[in-house]
């Protein structure tokens, strides 16, 4: 198997368990029962992260841009996967998404001074997924 195609599995299964990953989110997020597999103490609290005011986008639901941009994501490293510019916009929308769990992570620190597990596991996917992109765009 070459590295182009190891790189595209890689994504690839990146992008599933993000989807998987944002759609606990987007479940929890509509749920009207407060949960606790993520409730560890005052720091650790994904129900105050995920129904937050900050949870939304213009009335659209964080975890939802997530599974929107997980399956862009997956498209690209599988049914796109040959075409010549794949790699490039394969690291132009990691980068953004990156780019906005950052964001995201920064609210959490800062403005509601508490922790999602699933946010931080999402992040630490997309930030797979950049470096993963990196490496196939230079290639």
């Amino acid at each position: 198997m070459t590295l182009r195609r190891r790189l595209m599995v890689a994504l690839s299964l990146v992008a599933v368990a993000g989807v998987a990953v944002s759609s606990v989110s987007l479940y929890h997020h509509f749920s009207k029962s407060k949960t606790s597999f993520c409730d560890i103490g005052e720091f650790f609290n994904c129900d105050l992260v995920n129904r937050s005011g900050y949870s939304t986008v213009l009335g659209v639901p964080v975890a939802l841009i997530g599974i929107l941009g997980y399956l862009l994501i997956l498209a690209l490293a599988t049914v796109y996967r040959q075409k010549a510019e794949t790699p490039v916009m394969l690291l132009i929308v990691s980068a953004a998404g990156l780019g906005f769990a950052l964001y995201l992570t920064y609210i959490e620190a800062h403005a509601l001074g508490a922790w999602c597990i699933l946010c931080l596991t999402s992040l630490t996917l997309i930030s797979t997924s950049a470096l993963l992109s990196t490496a196939l765009a230079a290639k």
